[in-house]
């Protein structure tokens, strides 16, 4: 009797030390699971690459067990888009990350289905009882953009091409003309969507329609389909220079005087790490913009001059001070290269 007292005091001793030693962090974040939605090609050189960039640092990062599909539509075609997600879902990860703001209709949609699932759109404005979206601003930087422009032509003729036209795009788009209009109000301003983000071919002719009606700067929001505007603009043999985004394309080739560069993966990591240490809260839109400038600034070719980028080292400075307010919708008409005419942007619709 006194025998199996002791070995059962001896047992409960042993459970309650047990219980009293902590689950480690790393093992409870191992149950954590991630699927990263990326609509675009994953290695597109652009803004759907960057995703893959974030879902790399959370693999690297975070003890998280992470994945990603992409390839899903270079139009952004919300059905597609919606039933990816859905597919996604049903796997029953703690969290989807969609990268764009052509996932914020999808994520209202899938969200409410299920609702045990927490998401996050990157570059999105949408929110929810298990919806946020993180934000890089790239507006501020696409701001940048047009400034440099406006102090780079020659011609007075400045162009913009992208692709798709979810909010940021538009956004993006319209804070470039302001800056342009603010350092240039003479420049005349050529922008056309053509409706892919990833077709070199349709986005190289677009490039070839704008220099044709004058354009010496093009700034360009693509994915893969910015090598067709690349080759375009090689073709003319320096006359015309390129500002890219998202990236850094000044060190990819010489064409680009700049770059506005917004760096979203470092949002993708965010939304993980929040994941990892419960900080993650719904109902909220989470920004970073040129005040962290790691993240969120605007990439010189070497041959600006010491002059225009104090000129514009200023104007960030305005930004952040709040004496320059971004307008971030454009109300002009748009320049179709195909027909050298000016249309009505209607055609488009502000998801």
């Amino acid at each position: 009797m006194k025998k199996t007292f002791a070995a059962l005091s001896k047992n409960i001793i042993a459970v309650s030390i047990a219980a009293l030693i902590p689950i480690s962090a790393s093992h409870a974040a191992e149950q954590l699971k991630i699927s990263v939605l990326i609509p675009g090609k994953h290695n597109d050189n652009g803004f759907m690459e960057a995703a893959y960039r974030g879902y790399e640092k959370i693999k690297n990062e975070l003890p998280i067990e992470a994945s990603y599909v992409s390839d899903i539509s270079a139009t952004s075609d919300p059905v597609l888009l919606t039933e990816a997600m859905r597919k996604l879902a049903a796997e029953g990860p703690d969290m989807i990350i969609a990268h764009g703001g052509q996932c914020n209709g999808p994520a209202e949609t899938v969200s409410k289905e299920f609702p045990n699932i927490k998401f996050v759109v990157i570059q999105g404005h949408v929110q929810g009882p298990n919806l946020s979206s993180y934000v890089v601003k790239q507006e501020e930087s696409a701001w940048l953009a047009g400034a440099l422009a406006g102090l780079s032509t020659k011609s007075n003729v400045v162009g913009h091409i992208s692709g798709a036209w979810p909010k940021p795009g538009l956004m993006g788009r319209a804070a470039f003309y302001d800056g342009l209009m603010y350092v240039n109000p003479e420049a005349k301003f050529v922008s056309w969507f053509t409706g892919d983000l990833d077709n070199t071919a349709i986005n190289g002719d677009a490039a070839k329609g704008e220099i044709n009606y004058g354009a010496d700067v093009i700034y360009t929001m693509l994915n893969a389909g910015r090598q067709g505007v690349i080759d375009e603009i090689k073709s003319h043999k320096g006359k015309v220079r390129h500002i890219g985004n998202v990236s850094d394309w000044t060190t990819v080739d010489d064409t680009f005087i700049g770059s506005a560069v917004a760096d979203a993966s470092v949002a993708i990591l965010n939304a993980a790490r929040d994941l990892s240490d419960g900080s993650w809260k719904p109902n909220r839109v989470e920004e970073i913009g040129l005040s962290q400038s790691d993240v969120v600034t605007l990439a010189y070719s070497k041959d600006v001059s010491p002059d225009v980028q104090e000129k514009i080292t200023t104007l960030k400075d305005k930004i952040l001070s709040g004496d320059i307010k971004i307008k971030t919708q454009y109300d002009g008409q748009e320049f179709n290269p195909a027909t050298g005419e000016f249309v009505s942007q209607a055609f488009k619709e502000n998801k």
